[in-house]
């Protein structure tokens, strides 16, 4: 389809999307709105530097690449630049959502009636503690090409559909915020989870009620799978994204490949194969995604990576390498990234805590070498059993740490399907996961 230049690397990202949102708040229509976008960014790459463009004149593609090449300084080896080495070349059509399963086809009235079906089943103002709620709808669905000059051609598709549904509780003049939401490639598994709202607001509800604030200081705490896969994305799911360590030293000397990292317990890995939210069947520069354990058994074995990360560091490609959208260039990113089950049940792993704090979940998580989880809702466990809800302000722990003071991992494997992750000014889908796991001891205030 294009000309490419020689002696140079270039590649071509296009992008067809369609996405509409439809949301209800207080009794006002907050959005009703529907995009079509379509544009492209073109990368040219002279063993020293990238040039790129980005356009919305897809008819302009050419003279666009043509105009960075004549910026370029043409090597007569770029093939045996390290970088450009490891760039695969993949000819494949992978279009999943297509015919009936095409999100497109949810007009505007059905958009619309789906809101007003969780407004009338969970909000019948029979609960006058609810000042405020709303539900919001958004759907997207994308189309990507691929091209570059080693031959590499690719046309895939992904969509989305996301509800959430979420409430502003009062008591004693206190503020409790929280809500429910549910994202699937299908909108069977969006529709109908009235139960699953309801007993949401409950738990609020019961929280806002009878929440006595915690006592600052180190307790044992057992994490709720939304918990787990929040922890594990946020705290080493990041510390594995390889561009980080281009430039720090002292970070690619604290993870070197084979260090015991953590307990036996942990094994951790990412894939964008999954068809969760993280899901892709290629990623931005053309490579299929792999399954990574990151940890296994507690040792590290694995980090992400795009190209250029790859081959600084001498390792294998891995599928990372994701854009939000045509105007950003790629960046190394998670996918869907899960700490793997074990076999303990729930029960047992609270029935092991004299005294210590369940947390439900989280509002959000940051993490480095020292990471924090903003809770929504805890509860006091005692003698093996919860007690009362706490309010908790946030959460706090070292990384290195905590990998090893986890002694419990549970078998009740779940996946939070409704993560966004930001890096470098980029929003990017992905999705989370564990299961239930038991800490010696973290910072709780």
């Amino acid at each position: 389809m294009f000309r490419f230049p020689e002696g140079l690397y270039a590649d071509i990202r296009i992008e067809y999307t369609e996405d509409a949102a439809y949301s209800f708040e207080n009794g006002e229509v907050m959005s009703d709105t529907e995009n079509v976008v379509s544009g492209a960014i073109i990368r040219v790459y002279d063993g020293k530097m990238w040039y790129t463009s980005v356009t919305n004149e897809l008819d302009n593609i050419q003279s666009e690449l043509d105009e960075l090449a004549s910026l370029a300084e043409p090597d007569p080896d770029i093939e045996n630049d390290p970088m450009v080495k490891l760039f695969e070349v993949n000819r494949d059509t992978v279009l999943l959502f297509e015919g009936d399963n095409d999100i497109r086809k949810f007009t505007r009235p059905q958009r619309k009636e789906l809101v007003e079906s969780y407004l009338k089943e969970c909000f019948d103002g029979s609960v006058p503690e609810i000042k405020k709620c709303g539900v919001s709808y958004y759907q997207d669905h994308h189309i990507k090409e691929f091209y570059s000059s080693k031959g590499a051609e690719i046309k895939q598709d992904f969509q989305q559909a996301l509800v959430w549904c979420w409430f502003d509780i009062v008591v004693n003049d206190i503020t409790t915020s929280g809500g429910r939401g549910f994202q699937s490639m299908e909108l069977k598994d969006i529709t109908g989870c009235y139960d699953q709202v309801r007993d949401r607001i409950n738990r609020f509800l019961d929280f806002a009620k009878n929440a006595e604030d915690v006592t600052p200081g180190d307790y044992v705490c057992v994490l709720s799978p939304d918990t787990t896969g929040m922890f594990t994305h946020e705290s080493f799911g990041h510390k594995s994204e390889a561009d980080f360590m281009l430039n720090d030293k002292t970070l690619r000397d604290e993870w070197v490949l084979g260090k015991k990292v953590g307990s036996d317990l942990v094994s951790i890995y990412d894939s964008g194969s999954p068809l969760h939210r993280g899901y892709i069947a290629y990623d931005d520069e053309g490579t299929k995604p792999r399954e990574t354990w990151l940890i296994q058994n507690g040792v590290l074995t694995g980090r992400l990576h795009n190209a250029k990360s790859a081959s600084v560091l001498d390792e294998e490609l891995t599928g990372n390498s994701r854009a939000q959208d045509f105007g950003f260039s790629p960046l190394v990113r998670m996918t869907n990234t899960y700490m793997a089950p074990g076999n303990m049940s729930p029960e047992e792993i609270i029935a092991g805590v004299e005294d210590g704090i369940y947390i439900y979940n989280v509002n959000y998580g940051t993490g480095q070498g020292t990471f924090t989880l903003q809770p929504n809702i805890c509860y006091r466990i005692k003698n093996g059993k919860l007690a009362g809800p706490l309010r908790v302000n946030v959460v706090t722990g070292s990384v290195f740490k905590t990998l090893f003071d986890i002694d419990a991992v549970g078998n009740d494997f779940m996946i939070c399907d409704t993560c966004t992750c930001g890096k470098g000014g980029q929003a990017m889908p992905v999705s989370d996961g564990g299961p239930t796991i038991r800490v010696k001891s973290l910072n709780v205030n």
